[in-house]
């Protein structure tokens, strides 16, 4: 019997057999409101807030940002959908104390049905 030993709000343990299906994904969040960024919008609001401007280059499948005080340039792909957690990191280091990225655990089939 291969698995983890899970326990459950009632106290009662329950075997995970197969931990490794459960997933998870980053989410980005907005320390001083708590808001979950969810949309290239959110998320332009949050950085022109902090000091940062769009910055125009010649690639049109980039969205970048550019904060005059710095050297730092965020770039970002330009659809959302492909917006992954080494971007995410990339806006939590050079928006420091500003963002976190968190994990999101989504349950898998296996433990819906137990």
């Amino acid at each position: 019997m291969a698995g983890v030993w899970v326990f459950q709000d009632d106290g009662v343990m329950r075997l995970v057999e197969n931990p490794c299906n459960d997933t998870t994904r980053k989410q980005l969040v907005h320390l001083a409101s708590g808001e979950v960024i969810t949309s290239y919008t959110v998320l332009e609001n949050k950085l022109l807030s902090l000091g940062w401007e769009r910055y125009y280059s010649g690639d049109p499948q980039l969205l970048q940002y550019h904060k005059s005080s710095t050297l730092h340039l965020i770039s970002l792909p330009r659809d959302f959908s492909r917006f992954r957690s080494i971007h995410m990191y990339d806006i939590v280091v050079k928006t420091r104390n500003q963002f976190q990225v968190r994990d999101v655990r989504l349950p898998n089939a296996n433990s819906l049905s137990q």
